[in-house]
């Protein structure tokens, strides 16, 4: 946590103003991350609103990351009308910023409910096989990919040889989620109350399964992307805390399957923010467990300078555009996770030991 920056400067004023077109490693198409390849940076970030301006995109492409992770509202479809989420879509993949990004970096994703295609939205949208094929066609997965053959996207893979090996786990908060449950009267932090239902579920049983395989096998360090935050249980907006069975269902589980802690990797609130659920916390798995919010990439504001956050490690949470990077140092042992504002300024940073996540 080293640097904390919420003004606009002369320099981002200058940056908002250039060129679309002045853009760094143009040319080549992004090689794709292999199995074998040692990751050590890692981008990612969420919210882009298709009629808002994306200069971030070359502030992201020149941090040069091997790996760009959308998580969640990569487009604003709300719509059951298919044709509006494929123009949605093919608009961002026409946007020359994110177009030449592209180019550069390889692109995965997952969806939050503004690309899912309703608003706040779960099992209970009609056209949700419809839209994952548009999901799959736009992240240009392989006709064999596992999104293209089940429901729901959630997703994983290894990279890294032994010793160095990143397990990136692609969550589905949507396909499945159980109905909200609203407050009476809208609060000053959002208007949802915890789900008690004891039937109510985020993941689904199916998924719950998978990732419980999934949690079991080897990795060196975890990096588990979700839409929604994980920790936070002081808001009433959405999140994990929505269903606080399921919360701590995914917490028990990093402890049942001695995953030990992750790193999560969340959006959807327009805001940004570092938070760490300590060991002592009752339904700690034993190891400390990261959490970084990165949004918006277009239109932040999201939340208020005093929500409360009683998991929050960075000083405040940052209210402007914004894209996560997570840098990993082998050598060190350590992984650097920090928020850069849209011309690639730290915000704040945190240094977090592999070891102590190994546990």
């Amino acid at each position: 946590m080293d640097r904390w920056t919420s003004s606009l400067t002369l320099s981002r004023r200058r940056f908002l103003a250039s060129s679309p077109v002045a853009l760094i490693g143009l040319g080549a198409a992004a090689r794709a991350l292999e199995s074998g390849d040692t990751l050590t940076r890692l981008a990612f970030g969420s919210c882009c609103h298709l009629d808002k301006p994306a200069p971030i995109w070359r502030a992201i492409q020149e941090s040069q990351p091997q790996l760009f992770l959308f998580l969640g509202d990569n487009i604003y479809g709300d719509s059951e009308d298919m044709a509006v989420l494929k123009a949605k879509y093919d608009k961002l993949d026409a946007n020359p910023d994110f177009r030449a990004f592209r180019e550069t970096c390889p692109v995965q994703g997952i969806w939050d409910d503004h690309d899912f295609g309703v608003n706040d939205g779960g099992a209970d949208y009609p056209m949700r096989e419809a839209s994952q094929r548009l999901f799959a066609d736009f992240f240009r997965l392989p006709e064999d990919s596992p999104v293209r053959q089940r429901p729901g996207i959630y997703d994983a893979r290894v990279v890294g040889p032994a010793g160095r090996r990143v397990q990136l786990i692609l969550l589905d908060t949507r396909y499945f989620r159980s109905p909200l449950k609203k407050l009476p009267q809208r609060g000053a932090h959002g208007p949802y109350a915890p789900n008690l239902d004891p039937g109510a579920t985020v993941l689904g049983e199916v998924q719950w399964q998978w990732l419980e395989k999934t949690l079991r096998q080897p990795a060196d360090l975890r990096i588990v992307a979700s839409s929604t935050q994980v920790l936070p249980q002081d808001h009433a907006w959405e999140c994990w805390e929505n269903f606080p069975a399921e919360r701590a269902r995914l917490l028990k589980l990093l402890r049942d399957t001695r995953a030990g802690g992750a790193i999560f990797l969340s959006g959807d609130r327009h805001l940004a923010e570092v938070m760490r659920l300590e060991t002592a916390d009752p339904l700690s798995p034993g190891q400390p467990v990261w959490e970084v919010t990165s949004s918006s990439l277009t239109n932040p504001g999201g939340g208020t300078d005093a929500e409360p956050n009683r998991h929050r490690v960075s000083p405040g949470n940052f209210r402007d555009l914004n894209f996560g990077l997570l840098d990993i140092d082998w050598d060190r042992g350590e992984v650097k996770a920090g928020i850069r504002n849209v011309i690639g300024e730290p915000v704040f940073e945190q240094v977090i030991a592999i070891s102590d996540l190994r546990g």
